[in-house]
């Protein structure tokens, strides 16, 4: 079988190893990555924006790569029991210059690390808007003194982490200005001689895998919003790992979704958790805007 590509960085993602607390994994994977797409100078850049939340409190890094995944530049807004949610930052890159805006003081948060409501984050090349996040874009726009107009970067790619003992809940838009979907995996492992996967998608069921011990690892295309979009899972640490293991999913929207199985192969006899590691061919996919990507790594709560 084969493994299912990321595009969240050229080292992939490891996850936690056996001997660490399941306390401090939940604290060191407690962070939401989203990807997104953009032209600056005529080529493909991508604009990876990164909440975090740990015992410091909870942060916030910029990144923009070039296609060639080399780096341009890289902002860094440390925990904010020592920052403040409010500032700017001016960077030059080849002559160019980039700014970065945001406004996280009257943010509100939930369970998770990425705000809510109250905030903007806006990301400016040679003074034309590019990124604006937040639902706060008047503010922004003044801020930067730029009319108000939707930004030209498109959402491709989010990676998060989940947490629950039998639900696991996330939100998704499938396609750039699409609809918000509300997804919900069920999964119980605890007592269960034959556990079986759910999911549904704005509370309909979309997906059942029985006999999971036998389909731990698999993929199955199901329609959202009229169109295909294939669901891959990894349950193994949730049957035969240790109590701190995790799952992973993917919900890839993408025209040749099944290609990209290609793009990294696993051996079959590893049952050890696994590394996902950026293709350059998915990134190409990517690029071309064939469309999103979520990466969920849900844990079990003892």
């Amino acid at each position: 079988m084969r493994d299912f590509p990321s595009c969240f960085g050229e080292n992939g993602v490891q996850v936690a190893d056996s001997s660490s607390s399941s306390s401090t994994a939940r604290t060191a994977q407690n962070l939401v990555t989203c990807l997104y797409q953009c032209r600056l100078r005529g080529k493909w850049c991508l604009i990876t924006i990164t909440w975090t939340k740990n015992l410091m409190g909870q942060g916030l890094s910029v990144g923009i790569d070039d296609s060639s995944n080399q780096c341009l530049c890289k902002v860094d807004i440390k925990p904010w029991l020592f920052s403040k949610r409010k500032g700017c930052k001016n960077l030059e890159v080849d002559s160019s210059k980039i700014d970065m805006y945001w406004d996280l003081s009257s943010a509100k948060f939930g369970s998770g690390p990425e705000p809510l409501e109250g905030f903007y984050l806006a990301v400016v090349f040679n003074q034309e808007l590019v990124l604006l996040l937040g639902d706060l874009k008047k503010e922004a726009c003044k801020k930067i003194n730029s009319p108000l107009g939707p930004s030209s970067a498109i959402f491709i790619a989010k990676r998060e982490h989940l947490f629950g003992k039998k639900f696991y809940y996330a939100k998704a838009q499938f396609c750039d200005k699409g609809q918000i979907h509300n997804i919900m995996i069920e999964c119980d492992t605890v007592g269960v001689s034959d556990p079986c996967l759910l999911i549904r998608i704005d509370s309909k069921m979309v997906m059942q895998v029985k006999r999971l011990q036998w389909k731990f690892r698999g993929n199955n295309t199901i329609l959202v919003d009229g169109l295909p979009v294939e669901v891959f899972w990894d349950v193994h640490n949730w049957l035969f790992g240790n109590a701190i293991g995790n799952a992973v999913f993917m919900f890839q929207s993408c025209l040749s979704a099944e290609k990209l199985w290609a793009c990294q192969s696993i051996s079959s006899s590893d049952p050890s958790p696994l590394n996902w590691s950026c293709s350059e061919k998915f990134r190409d996919t990517q690029l071309q805007g064939l469309g999103f990507s979520l990466i969920l790594y849900a844990w079990k709560n003892e």
